[in-house]
């Protein structure tokens, strides 16, 4: 872990990044100077660290994230790829304290993943109660909370306890890649390639169906506004779009405009408390802030300006900035700010 800036390690309006094929979670300030990190990089594929993370949340000092392997042919340490089926929680000084899933095995038995590719922690007395008792999330890991995990490769959301045992799944998806759990006790899901994102009660029944009126590609994340609106991110077509409750478009922003790869596919839009909207713009190798005008506020990667052919190419790594470049980064997060997904508390 970086030791400068030690003492904003978790500090609100930091930014906490899944840099996906380089196999680490990283925190930054505003800058992109790197705070904190977990993971070994790109060539080291190691159980002590994370592969091919694909999303990452902080609660107190531990950080949740999901590690969902490396593809055949895309590093040449590992031509045939690496498995890394693995939720895991670390510690401030990057010790495992929690794992579901193991490392190089797939399945869908107790304690098996394939793919898990988003990981959610719910800290309340009971999931499915109408009124919940809340407790101190920081206290100890897991302590009476839930993990919500999206199981892309068994086309399943499930719930685990603090003993690994299912409690609550849903299994009628295709390619899932996100679930949050909301205020209602009812939980979001982007139905990734059934292209639309649902909202499922307790007993599965859907209770809402979003396709931004049958436009919508693969749905990589879906998140609930404080309005009502859900906010749905389209890899397909390299956007992230709002709709009202009445799946009507009120607002897009496309990733593929100017400078970009023909097929970015965007895999996290995020709005913000002050109304800016985080896009991890994956194969962009970049992280964007825009505002409600469609203008770039903040961008943490390898920049490009004038070279047309840079961006797509920008992939790098570096221990002290995001500005020397990210590897597809799958999630991004601002820490403190909870606008839109599951309240998970310092």
């Amino acid at each position: 872990m970086p030791d400068n800036e030690c003492s904003t390690f978790n500090k609100s309006g930091n930014i906490l990044i899944s840099d996906q094929f380089n196999n680490r979670v990283i925190e930054t300030n505003q800058r992109g100077e790197i705070i904190w990190s977990f993971g070994f990089g790109p060539t080291i594929l190691t159980c002590a660290g994370i592969l091919g993370v694909r999303d990452a949340q902080r609660f107190r000092h531990y950080t949740l994230m999901a590690g969902a392997g490396i593809p055949a042919g895309l590093i040449p340490e590992a031509p045939a790829g690496a498995i890394d089926n693995r939720v895991i929680a670390v510690d401030k000084i990057g010790n495992i304290v929690w794992q579901y899933g193991q490392f190089g095995q797939s399945g869908s038995s107790f304690n098996l993943l394939n793919v898990p590719v988003q990981c959610t922690y719910i800290p309340f007395s009971c999931p499915q109660k109408k009124h919940h008792k809340k407790i101190d999330p920081c206290k100890y890991f897991n302590l009476n909370g839930y993990i919500l995990i999206t199981d892309q490769g068994n086309n399943r959301v499930i719930m685990v306890d603090k003993k690994k045992e299912i409690i609550w799944q849903y299994t009628n998806l295709n390619a899932p890649n996100s679930a949050e759990y909301l205020d209602n006790g009812n939980i979001l899901i982007a139905d990734g390639l059934n292209n639309r994102a649902i909202e499922v009660n307790s007993v599965g029944v859907i209770v809402s169906t979003f396709t931004a009126i049958g436009t919508l590609g693969n749905c990589t994340f879906a998140s609930r506004l404080p309005n009502g609106n859900t906010v749905l991110t389209d890899a397909t077509n390299s956007r992230v779009v709002e709709v009202n409750p009445n799946d009507v478009i009120v607002w897009q922003y496309i990733t593929n405009m100017n400078i970009s790869v023909p097929n970015p596919k965007p895999s996290r839009g995020l709005r913000l408390a002050n109304g800016d909207t985080l896009i991890s713009d994956q194969y962009n190798n970049r992280v964007i802030q825009v505002n409600g005008l469609n203008v770039i506020t903040a961008f943490y990667g390898l920049p490009s300006v004038n070279d047309l052919t840079l961006i797509g190419s920008n992939k790098g790594y570096a221990v002290g900035t995001t500005q020397l470049g990210l590897y597809c980064p799958a999630d991004a997060k601002i820490i403190g700010d909870y606008t839109g997904i599951t309240k998970s508390y310092i």
